[in-house]
């Protein structure tokens, strides 16, 4: 399998970090590249990403996982935003200290996480764009 050059540009980052379904995020990490590229690099056909990235089909496990490698970016979350994962207890510690990131993260001058969103945003999401920040940044902002 042929490997992904290079890693996130900031502005795919920002791009994928919108409060978006599985598809279109799916879409918008592939980027520039065909869905041949990505059906050479991971073996999936160019039909079945297609239907992923309209949001027609659900990705299973195993297709996530070669995605993720191919498009260098966590398993775990991609795994929670295709609904895969236990619902967090938006009153746990682990919910305050995602709220506690996102808003550093939101707070820094020199990150822009895109286009803000309108709405409240789930807290997978906020856990997502504070991870994408971890990984942007090398800064550690949760356990």
């Amino acid at each position: 399998m042929e490997e992904f050059n290079g890693n996130l540009s900031p502005e795919r980052v920002s791009e994928a970090e919108s409060n978006e379904e599985i598809g279109p995020l799916l879409k918008r990490l592939r980027g520039e590249l065909s869905l041949r590229d990505i059906t050479r690099r991971t073996g999936i056909s160019s039909s079945y990403l297609s239907q992923l990235e309209r949001g027609d089909r659900r990705p299973g496990r195993k297709v996530l996982r070669g995605l993720a490698e191919t498009y260098n970016v966590d398993l775990r979350q991609l795994l929670r935003r295709a609904g895969y994962g236990p619902k967090p207890d938006p009153n746990s510690n682990e919910a305050l200290e995602v709220e506690r990131a996102y808003k550093y993260v939101l707070a820094d001058p020199v990150f822009r996480v895109g286009t803000r969103p309108d709405g409240p945003l789930s807290l997978n999401a906020k856990r997502f764009i504070v991870e994408m920040y971890e990984r942007f940044t090398n800064r550690r902002l949760l356990q």
